[in-house]
């Protein structure tokens, strides 16, 4: 009876441990990566559109990017959208590509994406408890209708706490790498 609860919650819990992996991928470690342009929308004929889905994106070297676009008339447009974002790159064009060059991380920055990195960790651990929260009410609520034991619910609580201790460990683990990443390079 509490089984199908407990993996719907390891299932949101996996999946908020895939968003961090997503999202921390998104931040800029040194080394040119075509996912730090995935939070990029330019407004192609009234819609804002991811970059992504306008072009292709490429990483020739490791500190560039180069964006081949479908349609060359929205150059200015996806130029206009870089410079805007929080990226702190400047977009150079040949009229048919644009190149990025990532600039090398100076130790302030470092440091400021660390805590980026805790930031979002937290707010992942800040879900992953919410998760565990509405597990153990849905199986109180189970408690209260008399379906399960007062021995069944304690054995859901335990089990639910070890998933968990586990999505915690982690996210915690998720977040080591990616501070490691970024003091390295």
């Amino acid at each position: 009876m509490t089984q199908p609860i407990l993996d719907t919650a390891k299932e949101k819990m996996t999946k908020t441990a895939a968003l961090l992996r997503k999202e921390l991928a998104a931040l800029r470690a040194g080394r040119a990566n075509p996912q730090l342009l995935d939070r990029i929308t330019v407004d192609y004929y009234g819609t804002p559109t991811p970059l992504n889905q306008l072009g292709n994106i490429s990483a020739p070297e490791a500190r560039q990017l180069v964006i081949a676009l479908w349609d060359p008339k929205l150059i200015p447009q996806v130029e206009k959208a870089i410079l805007k974002s929080d990226l702190g790159m400047t977009p150079a064009n040949d009229g048919k590509i644009i190149r990025l060059v990532v600039p090398e991380l100076n130790e302030e920055r470092r440091k400021e994406l660390t805590k980026l990195v805790r930031k979002s960790c937290e707010e992942s651990k800040v879900a992953v408890r919410a998760i565990r929260r509405d597990a153990v009410e849905q199986f109180k609520k189970l408690r209260k209708s008399s379906e399960i034991t007062e021995d069944d619910l304690k054995q859901a609580e335990n089990d639910i706490q070890k998933v968990h201790d586990n999505a915690i460990k982690e996210l915690d683990k998720i977040a080591a790498d990616k501070e490691k990443e970024i003091m390295s390079v």
